[in-house]
């Protein structure tokens, strides 16, 4: 992989990153559960009503509904990709340096803007990078999200792992040039509240 070709005297707008809920109440629930059940596993916390049986279980069912979360975010991720190869794709100067869609994989992993990080850490997301990370790695590998009955047990317990090889791999896959956020800069927002702004532009229209 190259250095990146671009000094901060270029600057090219793109779309802003769309993310919808990480998590719904029920999801939420299980990841609870999941994590209190690790804890009493690893006797951190005292049982006195839970068997083993039962509390692996509330893990797997946790780790479970992590892939179904991730697989969402990386499709929200990849939309965003999408968009941005079409802008590059159109445009004279972008279209002949060798940016792919690793390119803005990998800037959003390891160089997302500093407005965004930040917005990130106000959701409470304190690991966006291996958020990420793995959400790209499983959605290079799987078209639709997989019921869990199609996963081992293994990879469900496990998937974080395998999530990360499968970004690594991604990143192999061929030649692309590295890109900046200072650069590329783009704006995040949760699906609901973006969808305001377009309302409030609509209202203004009308």
């Amino acid at each position: 992989m190259a250095n990146s070709k671009f000094d901060q005297s270029q600057r090219w707008k793109f779309p802003p990153l769309i993310l919808h809920p990480f998590a719904e109440n029920s999801g939420s629930d299980k990841l609870a559960a999941s994590s209190r059940a690790s804890m009493i596993l690893q006797g951190l916390l005292p049982n006195d009503q839970f068997n083993v049986e039962e509390l692996n279980r509330w893990i797997l069912e946790g780790r479970a509904h992590e892939i179904r979360m991730l697989y969402y975010i990386g499709k929200d991720l990849s939309r965003w990709i999408g968009q941005c190869m079409e802008i590059v794709e159109r445009d004279d100067k972008l279209r002949t340096e060798g940016i792919r869609q690793e390119s803005f994989a990998e800037m959003l992993v390891d160089d997302s803007p500093p407005e965004v990080q930040d917005k990130l850490r106000s959701w409470g997301v304190t690991d966006h990078k291996s958020i990420f990370r793995r959400a790209l790695g499983l959605n290079a590998v799987f078209a639709e999200v997989p019921s869990m009955e199609q996963f081992t047990e293994e990879f469900i317990r496990h998937h974080y792992r395998y999530a990360d090889q499968m970004y690594e791999c991604r990143r192999q896959v061929g030649h692309y040039v590295q890109i900046r956020s200072a650069e590329f800069p783009f704006e995040l927002y949760a699906s609901g509240e973006y969808a305001r702004i377009l309302e409030r532009q609509w209202d203004v229209c009308e």
